[in-house]
């Protein structure tokens, strides 16, 4: 599939609009997708998580990525959420669009609701979160971690197709990132509520992260499928139940998918997200190795160059 060259509105000569979508399997039945085909791929920090599906629609360029693998295989903590971003990046996105289960926190998220968190706090304890170390220091701002044009961009989508099927949409809240794979203790459900969180999953962080560090445009399009088990009148987090929202709100998700991606395709990312590392890498370029310069060339590239 060639690469095309589009004009923004000042004329300048731009890279065809890429975006990322990393998920279930079901998106990539988008309708109107077309000319699909698989690439492998292969990063300085391994293989991403699958294959990545590549198709045009409307003439936007889309790349797949199924988070937990053909099949599901990955548990939460297994994910290579590296490659996963690194792998977008290297095809060329500019969007990475995160679509994920969540678990409620809050009497009125309720399950089938859609939620657009705009916060995240990380309670993970064994996933490497950065592209750098090892001879190069960057810090990135991160107090707003989801760019703010493709949140609003994403939240119009949304309500646009939920409407149409009387789903309700949360267009902002704080989503917890716990380790896994079990499901919340009782009294951690409890101590999450109270540390102001709305809603909980297990993929967010450090996929936002990363995503912030190799300058794409980060939002989440979250599904709620259950209560957690913190509102104990009610059955405790069953895996049966919540397989079954999701398999409700597929069909949904799609829809917003396709979308968000034509909105999306009119507009740019935020400062914020495509310019994260113009002041945020702060080793001297001579003492960052040339192996590195190398491996992490499609991030650091446009501001750390290469030795001849």
């Amino acid at each position: 599939m060639a690469y095309m060259l589009q004009s923004d509105y000042h004329g300048r000569i731009m890279p065809q609009t890429t975006i990322g979508i990393i998920g279930g399997t079901g998106l990539y039945e988008l309708p109107g997708l077309t000319e699909m085909r698989q690439v492998s791929v292969d990063t300085p920090f391994g293989s991403p998580s699958s294959l990545v599906t590549e198709g045009l629609l409307n003439g936007v360029r889309l790349l797949f990525i199924a988070r937990h693998g053909e099949g599901h295989v990955y548990l939460p903590s297994e994910v290579p959420y590296r490659a996963n971003i690194f792998a977008l990046k290297m095809l060329g996105a500019q969007w990475c669009l995160s679509i994920s289960a969540v678990g409620s926190l809050k009497e009125e998220f309720a399950p089938g609701d859609l939620v657009l968190p705009h916060q995240f706090i990380d309670r993970t304890k064994k996933r490497t979160d950065t592209f750098f170390g090892n001879g190069i220091c960057a810090h990135v701002p991160f107090a707003a971690p989801v760019c703010p044009v493709m949140h609003q961009e994403l939240c119009h989508a949304a309500k646009e197709s939920a409407a149409e099927k009387s789903v309700r949409v949360h267009s902002a809240a704080t989503y917890i990132c716990m380790e896994g794979p079990a499901f919340s203790s009782r009294a951690e459900s409890l101590l999450y509520r109270q540390l102001g969180a709305e809603i909980i999953g297990m993929t967010a962080l450090p996929e936002a992260k990363l995503a912030r560090e190799a300058e794409l445009a980060y939002a989440m399009l979250a599904l709620v499928t259950d209560y957690d088990c913190w509102k104990h009148r009610d059955a405790d987090v069953e895996i049966g139940e919540i397989l079954e929202v999701l398999r409700q709100n597929v069909a949904l998700a799609r829809d917003i998918a396709a979308k968000a991606v034509l909105r999306l395709s009119m507009t740019s990312p935020s400062s914020l997200a495509a310019d994260a590392l113009a002041a945020a890498i702060v080793t001297a370029p001579d003492k960052i190795p040339a192996d590195l310069k190398q491996s992490l060339s499609p991030i650091i590239g446009r501001y750390i160059k290469q030795s001849l």
